[in-house]
């Protein structure tokens, strides 16, 4: 090969030796730079001061046998050791905990001696639990739990963990007498009672079942359509008026300028408590049923009139001589 070859071969790639710093020089510069700012965050982690009862979140780094390693973005990492991560001693971290895991820890110790946080899992998990029960005690938060337990004066469940105590008198919509019924059935309730101090959890399912009670009650109502005709027994009489249990298992009330035809004092001028009686219903508005034994009344009435009278197409009414005479004997 002639030297003015190779001489142009070293240009050549010298020329794209130059180039490809030329593209890595540039790819540099678009990049933006970096400053504190983009550090800022992590240094005020740094020098935030932590204390004993801190509730810290990191980023688990190791897992042994005996304990987790955590990230805190702090100058000192978090230990959790196997008793401070959970209460049961068959527990085996590194099927429950992996590196890369968010972890939420309580401080306990700011140094154990080797310049590592002691921190708790199982006692943040706690408290955490607990602000949970008061959020659902303010909130009045709806939810299942499964009866597992009979006690005195009422029965237990078991909420994320925590026993929960529900008074007889809070199980449903009226007083429970035998709470032995109840074993095994899941309901819903609310939280009316939430002391972590005393660790003590109280629920009530009466309310849930009162609400629940009156919004099928409601939607029955809203069923019972206004001209219905049904039968039903006088439940009570006041001055006002006699309510009815009606057949549907609703109740309506009869005022008392809708029993009679006739003017009436009170309504037990024509009525008795366990009467049986047909009623019209006439208004289902506010979720109350008005019911009407004297439209029934005008009814049964005007139909005896035309039994009576023939009424002709012009309008004009006539007497007819066959329904007036009708059962008369002419000797």
């Amino acid at each position: 090969m002639s030297d003015e070859k190779l001489l142009n071969e070293e240009i050549l790639e010298d020329m794209a030796e130059d180039r490809a710093e030329a593209d890595v020089e540039a790819a540099v510069a678009a990049e933006p730079a970096e400053s504190m700012d983009d550090y800022k965050e992590e240094l005020e982690k740094s020098f935030q001061k932590v204390s004993e009862g801190d509730i810290l979140t990191g980023t688990v780094i190791g897992v042994t046998e005996t304990e987790v390693a955590v990230d805190l973005k702090y100058y000192a990492q978090g230990i959790i050791a196997k008793e401070n991560y959970s209460s049961d001693p068959d527990c085996i971290l590194k099927d429950k905990v992996q590196v890369g895991d968010s972890i939420t820890a309580t401080v306990i110790k700011t140094d154990d001696g080797e310049g590592n946080i002691v921190l708790s899992s199982k006692e943040a998990n706690d408290t955490l639990l607990w602000e949970k029960f008061e959020n659902m005690l303010n909130e009045r938060t709806v939810f299942p739990v499964k009866i597992n337990g009979i006690v005195n004066k009422g029965v237990v469940a078991n909420v994320e963990g925590v026993r929960a105590f529900i008074p007889a008198s809070k199980l449903d919509a009226g007083y429970v007498e035998n709470t032995e019924d109840w074993l095994g059935r899941t309901i819903d309730v609310m939280v009316i009672t939430a002391d972590p101090e005393k660790k003590r959890l109280v629920l009530s399912g009466r309310e849930v079942a009162r609400q629940k009670r009156q919004e099928d009650k409601n939607a029955k109502i809203a069923k019972c359509q206004v001209g219905a005709v049904l039968e039903g027994t006088v439940d009570s009489i006041q001055p006002y008026g006699a309510f009815i249990n009606l057949d549907n298992g609703l109740s309506g009330l009869v005022h008392i300028s809708q029993i009679s035809m006739k003017r009436i004092k009170t309504p037990s001028e024509v009525l008795t408590v366990g009467d049986k009686v047909k009623v019209k219903v006439i208004s289902n508005a506010n979720n109350k049923i008005s019911l009407s034994i004297k439209a029934l009344q005008d009814v049964a009435e005007k139909e005896a009139a035309e039994e009576v009278f023939d009424y002709k197409e012009d309008g004009k009414a006539a007497t007819s001589l066959g329904a007036l005479l009708a059962g008369f004997k002419v000797e």
